[in-house]
């Protein structure tokens, strides 16, 4: 535990957690747990209205939904999903009364999934796939999410390819040759991978789906088996097996040719974990994150056009994963992304997608603060963190750590009181997506003013708050947005060499996003397959969700038939541009005509019904004033520029993850970090690793959770 310069018995120790994203509501809920008999006094700082961070929602226009973006959980989500799943447990909210009563009514799996694949001739042909249900729930707590070894993983993906290459052999001609099993003995591997290779190639598809069962038997053997340079033989004589007999039957058929893309993806991804020695390696995937994950791949075998296929596309397109926003430039770690991929295919539980019921703020951050509030955690809204003092340095040897915390305090609540977030929608306690003017202190003159609480740029205040190590707080949570933490820390930066560095490796980008709300169904579109989550897609927005089943938990007049939301990385602008306070403004306009261009030019590729008789979008499915004509309409859907530092996304970026620091770092001494942007075990940004993050910093100051329950976290 850290250092805390008070006696244990007189008082709780004082938390101070910086930020109510998911982060730093983990962080609260693990620490005002009842095990630990109320040790910990926790106060939320936050800036603006509502809780959320990059997940934040709102209630607009006809209690419309409006996110920051759009917001899949993953099967995999083990961490999030548990603390979810105890949050509802503990609300125990009465089904007659709340419609969303239940994690079960929160999250809805949702398994069908699809990419936009690209012919070689060019066309657009989206890939629908129906992802198997895997046996359990996540967040079930039965100890069926066990850990993964590096060969593990190994072992499951070349299952995979061993039936995607028994699927392709299917569709070849004359392709019902029965395949030959290994045996299972692990003795005998080195005498039929060298029968196998003894005329130097394997000459059919049926000896591949041998070869491919007997790495895959090797691999995860529990005795030694055959050597690497055995495998390596064997897996180079599979790939020149299948390319020379797979690669004239996937220039005319599409569906052998996406399998074939993928069994060669894992293919390379076998071969460079034995060249790497990624299995024996105690870093595991970390030991490759300085590579670019498509510059890996290709360097351990796998083809250009594999690199550049649309499951490859739809890898970096879900992750942001462009530099300075660049699509030119695609890049992030290898090991997090080849981690990333084979967590979410084979660690899933139940669905591979869940979708929300609701907007993330209703279904995830509204529990979260009515939980916390009940546990006595205290919310200290409108609160802008400036800075975090430091101690003086001396020659004691002492660590340094947190003595104050300087707030621009943007609002005071009338009566001295808290302010009171939630508003209810028939029933359910949501986040509007604007403040409830009526309960500050000059709230009409605030609002006539038009000040943005969450704007970066909008710096107006009403009072200054310093609050003092011993007087205040004792122990502080940093859980802010990756890309807002170098605007607050500049003295922890100034006086260590290790936060520098972790500072200026800590990249983020911008995000667009914008949500369509239309009178007309998908199928009246052109969509005739079941609602997706698609991605892979073409610029400047490439990933797309059918979202109408929350037509039903907005308030419309006339209820939207069909609902889209749409997602992509924003190219980023130099720092120079980013201090005019017009700048969101400009970007916010920027996006509005990506929108309008994106819907004239590029989604008749999947809607081809949504264009008129004159080439253009529809633009009267729109839902919203009927006074507005053409691109015009756009102005009454909801999009958004993320351009704020809390908002940018984290990236992970090859060469620069060492850089990052663990919320188990001690250096300073009543400081810890929670956040996707820490070492955290998921270095990815997403839900599950912001809980990650949040619960390895409970454990740092309180020393629960165990490691060992925090599932994915397999590091020192």
């Amino acid at each position: 535990m850290r250092r805390v310069h008070i006696h244990m018995s007189e008082r709780p120790v004082r938390v101070a957690i910086l930020g109510g994203g998911c982060a730093g509501m983990a962080t609260a809920f693990e620490l005002t747990r009842p095990e630990h008999h109320g040790k910990y006094q926790v106060t939320v700082y936050q800036v603006g209205w509502r809780l959320g961070g990059k997940g934040a929602s709102g209630r607009g226009e006809a209690q419309r939904i409006e996110e920051h973006g759009l917001h899949l959980w993953m099967g995999f989500y083990e961490n999030a999903f548990l603390l979810m799943r105890q949050c509802y447990g503990e609300l125990a909210r009465d089904p007659a009364r709340c419609r969303i009563a239940d994690w079960r009514d929160a999250f809805i799996p949702d398994p069908i999934n699809g990419l936009a694949d690209r012919s070689p001739g060019g066309a657009w042909l989206p890939w629908m796939v129906s992802m198997p249900q895997f046996p359990g729930l996540p967040g079930d707590e039965d100890g069926a999410a066990r850990r993964w070894t590096v060969a593990d993983y190994l072992a499951r993906s070349l299952t995979l390819v061993r039936s995607l290459v028994d699927a392709v052999r299917l569709r070849a001609p004359g392709g019902s040759e029965p395949t030959a099993p290994s045996s299972d003995e692990p003795a005998s591997y080195v005498d039929q991978a060298t029968r196998l290779l003894r005329f130097g190639r394997l000459a059919t598809l049926a000896s591949v789906v041998e070869a491919i069962r007997l790495m895959e038997l090797a691999l995860g053997a529990a005795v030694p088996g055959m050597p690497d340079s055995l495998l390596l033989r064997l897996q180079a004589g599979v790939v020149d097996a299948l390319r020379g007999q797979v690669e004239a039957l996937t220039r005319e058929d599409d569906e052998a040719r996406r399998l074939w893309e993928i069994a060669d993806l894992v293919l390379a991804l076998v071969r460079g974990s034995v060249r790497f020695g990624l299995m024996a390696d105690p870093r595991g995937f970390d030991a490759i994150d300085d590579y670019d994950c498509r510059e890996w791949l290709q360097m351990n075998g796998a083809s250009e056009r594999s690199i550049n296929s649309a499951f490859i596309r739809a890898l970096y397109d879900l992750a942001f994963a462009y530099e300075e926003g660049d699509v030119r430039r695609p890049r992030i770690a290898a090991g997090q992304a080849v981690r990333g991929a084979l967590r979410a295919f084979f660690t899933y539980r139940g669905a591979f997608f869940w979708k929300m019921r609701s907007g993330m703020g209703d279904v995830v951050f509204a529990p979260f603060y009515e939980a916390l509030s009940r546990r006595g955690v205290r919310f200290e809204f409108f609160h802008r963190l400036r800075n975090l003092q430091l101690s003086p340095s001396d020659d004691s040897g002492a660590r340094p750590h947190i003595t104050a915390l300087d707030f621009d305090v943007q609002a005071h609540i009338k009566g001295g009181g808290a302010y009171r977030p939630l508003v209810d929608v028939r029933g359910l306690p949501c986040w509007p997506s604007a403040p409830d003017w009526s309960q500050l202190v000059e709230g009409e003159r605030l609002a006539r003013e038009g000040v943005r609480f969450e704007s970066h740029w909008d710096e107006r205040r009403q009072a200054q708050r310093t609050l003092r190590v011993g007087e205040d707080f004792d122990l502080v949570v940093l859980a802010l947005g990756g890309g807002a933490i170098p605007h607050v820390t500049r003295e922890l930066t100034a006086r260590d060499e290790r936060w520098r560095q972790m500072i200026d490796n800590l990249h983020t980008v911008p995000t667009q996003a914008f949500q369509l709300w239309m009178s007309t169904s998908m199928r009246e579109l052109g969509w005739d397959a079941p609602p997706v989550n698609l991605s892979g897609f073409v610029e400047p927005f490439d990933t797309w969700a059918d979202m109408s089943h929350l037509a039903t938990e907005e308030s419309w007049p006339t209820p939207p038939r069909s609902i889209a939301y749409f997602c992509s990385v924003l190219p980023d602008r130099p720092e120079s541009e980013r201090a005019d306070p017009a700048y969101p403004k400009k970007r916010h306009d920027e996006v509005r005509e990506n929108v309008v261009r994106f819907l004239e030019r590029d989604i008749v590729h999947l809607w081809p019904r949504a264009r008129d008789a004159e080439g253009h979008f529809r633009w009267d499915v729109l839902h919203g004033d009927p006074q507005r004509e053409g691109a015009e309409r756009v102005r009454g859907q909801f999009l958004t520029a993320n351009v704020n530092p809390s908002d940018r996304y984290s990236l992970a970026l090859p060469g620069t993850l060492r850089h990052r620091i663990s919320p188990l770092d001690d250096r300073f001494d009543n400081l810890t970090i929670a956040g996707d942007w820490t070492a955290c075990g998921f270095m990815e940004g997403c839900v599950e690793a912001a809980v990650m993050s949040g619960r390895l910093a409970a454990h740092a100051l309180s020393g629960l959770p165990r490691l060992e329950d925090i599932i994915g976290f397999d590091h020192p």
